[in-house]
């Protein structure tokens, strides 16, 4: 059981950084549906510089590796947002096609990046950036100490903690700054705020890329962190990145809700691979039959029905949103919508 919240946890950080770059985005107005696309960009970019680095260097320095490939990661990212906000503000392209395509192109351009080193290193699997990832992974020396506490809370790596520290960041930002008052405005009445002095065409540039940056952040920790510093293509951050959102939604725009959601989202993810072991705690700790938990009894469908519980959260929270009607709950007011001057 511990593990499954290990699993909950990384997987969890992988999607807060997705959705914290996304309600970043989002709050400026702009729906960027390429969060998935952008997030392979993030993760092969800070691969390929580690790679080169240590390939090139007879002793790589950890720290050395570390900053190479998170600027690489967050530039690389940020480069797919500047993509779409030149395409969706400056040019005004449909949003939703606009993201999707990037979606398509981030996944195309990682992959073929990816297969390239995976051939330069000798095949499939063969990519070793270990002291670069070792970097990642290192946790608190004294996380061991503390038993499961420490093994759930505490033996990460720095990403987990700083994800956290976004998020809290991001919510004083919406709440506290003028900037970020600013944004919200242009979010919410575009108009309006031009009339009162925004440059919203800056704010649109500055919220898209910097979103981007931090959703492509979490494409580099599940590259560096959880598969140790290799490339997969079976397409697992493609589906995280659609988590990621999913919880804007669910978090209903917020960093802080965001936080304990992509948590949620990431038990809910790996919840079916633990189902005989909960199953079997459960026999045993209520003296239950067989019978009784037979619905917790893995077969090929009933695993499909566990692995489409986070939408079905998702889902069920957007209705209880719309439902309520509460104004603070509901997305930007101008999401989605191109922003033209001449029609103030």
């Amino acid at each position: 059981m511990i593990n499954l919240f290990i699993s909950a946890i990384v997987f969890g950080t992988v999607i807060l950084y997705g959705a914290m770059g996304e309600i970043l985005t989002e709050k400026s107005g702009n729906l960027n549906l390429g969060v998935p696309g952008i997030m392979y960009l993030g993760g092969i970019a800070g691969l390929a510089v580690a790679f080169g680095y240590e390939m090139s260097t007879p002793n790589p320095i950890p720290i050395v590796a570390l900053l190479l490939s998170f600027v690489a990661a967050f530039a690389a990212a940020a480069l797919g947002g500047l993509l779409y906000s030149f395409l969706t503000i400056t040019l005004r392209a449909n949003q939703n096609v606009t993201g999707l395509t990037l979606t398509i192109f981030g996944s195309g351009v990682a992959n073929f990046f990816g297969g390239a080193l995976n051939n330069m290193a000798g095949g499939v699997g063969q990519i070793s950036v270990a002291i670069t990832s070792g970097a990642y992974r290192s946790s608190l020396p004294w996380a061991a100490n503390l038993g499961w506490f420490g093994q759930i809370f505490l033996n990460h790596g720095f990403m987990v903690y700083l994800a956290l520290v976004l998020a809290v960041l991001m919510h004083f930002f919406f709440t506290r700054s003028r900037m970020g008052l600013n944004l919200r405005a242009v979010g919410e009445n575009p108009a309006t705020a031009d009339a009162a002095g925004i440059n919203v065409t800056r704010y649109k540039y500055l919220a898209t890329c910097v979103g981007a940056g931090i959703s492509g952040l979490g494409g580099l920790y599940y590259t560096m962190d959880y598969i140790k510093g290799t490339w997969a293509s079976e397409g697992t951050i493609e589906a995280l990145g659609w988590l990621a959102v999913a919880l804007v939604i669910f978090a209903v725009w917020r960093s802080l809700n965001a936080i304990w959601g992509s948590y949620l989202f990431g038990f809910l993810t790996w919840l079916y691979f633990y189902v005989p072991q909960i199953r079997a705690l459960l026999i045993s700790a209520f003296h239950l039959s067989d019978d009784a938990l037979q619905f917790m009894v893995l077969t090929r469908s009933t695993q499909e029905l566990f692995k489409m519980l986070p939408y079905l959260v998702t889902i069920l929270v957007l209705i209880v949103v719309s439902l309520r009607k509460k104004r603070e709950n509901q997305p930007p007011a101008s999401l989605g919508l191109a922003y033209f001057r001449e029609e103030r």
